[in-house]
């Protein structure tokens, strides 16, 4: 037999041992949803860690020494699933992931970022906002609170670099005031060393700039004798060098932040990738989303034992789901809290099951936005 009669061969056997064991999974959820109903009656919660680990101890002792790991992921699976049917059991008109979206504010709609005037958040808001009423606020934490509080309609806020990763602090602001993201766009962030008129480079001592700022330029300044100053903002940076004035202090940020500040380039293009670039998220305090969008941003915890994230990830690979990009930050009494972000979109019925058998899963489980990416 060539290569394909033999695959042929093995392939009928697959399909003679999956015809076993589809009748066989079915049986196993009809008795998971008769044990919904008899958890119902007694008010007992779905989840039992003891028993779960009980019947993955079960399959494992039953495998040979080889395949002892993969009956327990495939134990686990299986065990999702009997725990996302038992809730559709027990809760058939269970809660939508997301609230009712509200319309997009889009008549001069009141908009807020952190920094200063050609500060890299205010460049973003432009390009998403080009007719928005803008304010600055000295912090992160600030924008969160003037729409938190209503003052403003959307903030507008990074959340990731290109080189440098995640930006942690947005995520926890984020869940602190219970924010959605209802947009996102990328920003080129071509970083310049600027000074006042009259400095020229070998006389720079200090160089002021947001922390991320300099991490994005850590070549170009390598080897420097400077001292670095942190600043809140790339702009507030700019700022502070054209008032300082002395001939020794330049500051590492935008162009435009330079011309507002009546900076000269002294280096332009110093950061350590030519494709530099920084994710901005737009936040509001209700979700926005339509048919046309196509990212969706989870947060969730797990249970602290070995393969809980791997049972939340696999509902993700079943269901086709792409995930884009996970983080994991540290957080009070969970241990560590994830943020997702999935290619989907939340009307769509296959993202919803998929979201849900994810979420059982999950100790803690909230869908913060479903968007899509401004070009």
């Amino acid at each position: 037999m060539n290569t394909n009669e033999k695959l042929k061969v093995l392939r009928d056997e697959i399909d003679v041992i999956d015809a076993k064991l589809t009748p066989l999974f079915a049986e196993r959820m009809g008795v998971s949803k008769r044990i919904a109903a008899v958890k119902g009656m007694g008010n007992l919660a779905i989840v039992d860690d003891a028993r779960e680990q009980q019947v993955v101890d079960q399959a494992a002792a039953l495998a040979g020494d080889g395949l002892k790991e993969e009956i327990a992921l495939l134990m686990r699976f299986i065990l999702a699933i009997s725990k996302e049917k038992q809730r559709k059991t027990l809760f058939p008109n269970d809660i939508s992931l997301l609230p009712p979206p509200r319309a997009p504010r889009t008549d001069g709609p009141a908009c807020v970022f952190q920094g200063l005037p050609g500060a890299w958040s205010e460049q973003a808001l432009m390009k998403l906002f080009p007719g928005a009423r803008r304010e600055a606020v000295p912090e992160f934490e600030d924008v969160f609170l003037a729409v938190r509080e209503n003052r403003a309609d959307y903030g507008v806020v990074p959340i990731e670099n290109s080189k440098t990763g995640a930006i942690g602090e947005t995520y926890g602001l984020l869940r602190k005031y219970g924010c959605f993201i209802v947009g996102r766009t990328w920003i080129g962030i071509r970083h310049c060393l600027m000074a006042p008129e009259g400095t020229r480079l070998e006389d720079v001592r200090e160089v002021l700039s947001h922390p991320e700022g300099f991490r994005q330029c850590s070549g170009f300044l390598r080897g420097r004798a400077w001292d670095l100053t942190a600043c809140r903002n790339t702009a507030v940076a700019a700022q502070a060098a054209a008032k300082a004035g002395d001939g020794r202090t330049a500051a590492i940020g935008s162009r435009l932040a330079g011309e507002i500040n009546g900076l000269n380039i002294l280096a332009p293009d110093i950061m350590d990738a030519p494709d530099n670039s920084t994710s901005f998220v737009v936040i509001a305090t209700e979700p926005e989303y339509s048919s046309a969008d196509d990212l969706i941003s989870v947060t969730f915890t797990v249970p602290h034992r070995s393969g809980a994230l791997c049972e939340v990830l696999l509902p993700f690979m079943s269901g086709g789901m792409n995930l884009l990009r996970i983080e994991s930050r540290p957080a009070a009494n969970v241990g560590y809290r994830f943020f997702a972000e999935v290619q989907g979109n939340i009307m769509e019925k296959n993202t919803i099951e998929v979201l849900r058998h994810a979420s059982v899963s999950c100790e803690y489980f909230e869908v913060i936005g479903c968007y899509r990416n401004t070009e």
